[in-house]
Formats: structure tokens, sequence, C-alpha cells
């Protein structure tokens, strides 16, 4: 499984660990990966992601997992993620036609 955020991309770094004599060695920073389950308020069920816990926050702020989406750049997400964007995209999409009928 690779080290990469579903939602906004964020991967694995490389840089150095320099000891007390300045030695450089080669190192990987790895970015802090959690699963957690979202609800979709518009899917009306759970999703199951890997995300980083920077993503955790930003989920948070912008007022949910499909308010997230619907703003992020599918270049961004993962193949999951854009499954579940278009998904909401759909669900929005009808509830609006339905509304205006």
């Amino acid at each position: 499984m690779s080290r990469r955020c579903e939602l906004t991309a964020k991967g694995a770094q490389v840089g150095h660990k320099v000891s007390h004599s300045n030695i450089k060695t080669k190192r990987r920073f790895l970015p802090n990966l959690v699963n957690v389950t979202f609800l979709s308020d518009s899917l009306g069920r759970a999703v199951r992601l890997r995300v980083s816990t920077n993503a955790l926050k930003s989920v948070d702020h912008r007022g949910g997992l499909d308010g997230f989406l619907l703003k992020a750049k599918e270049a961004e997400l993962s193949p999951k993620a854009v499954d579940i964007k278009r998904q909401i995209e759909k669900k929005k999409l009808t509830a609006e036609l339905a509304a205006q009928a």
C-alpha cells in the first residue's frame, strides 16, 4: 500500500538524517496517514479513506467530505476519491432537478 493521502496526494519526501558529526545519510519523511470513515451527507453512507491528519483538518474546515470533494481538483484525488466525488455530483444534480420539478 502506498504511503499517499487519498485526498491531498501528500506522499513521502526524501531528506537527510544529520548526525552530531554532520554526516548526512538519506532518509524518508513519511506523511501521518490514518484510516478514517467519513459520513457523506448526500450519499447517505460511510466512506473509508486513508488520509493524512492535515487532510482531516481540511475536510472539517470545508464542511465535511462532500464540501471538500466538490471543491477539490480531480488531479489531486485518488481514483477512489474521484469516483466518490462523481457520485456526490450526480446525487446533487438529481436533487436539484427534483427540486425544480
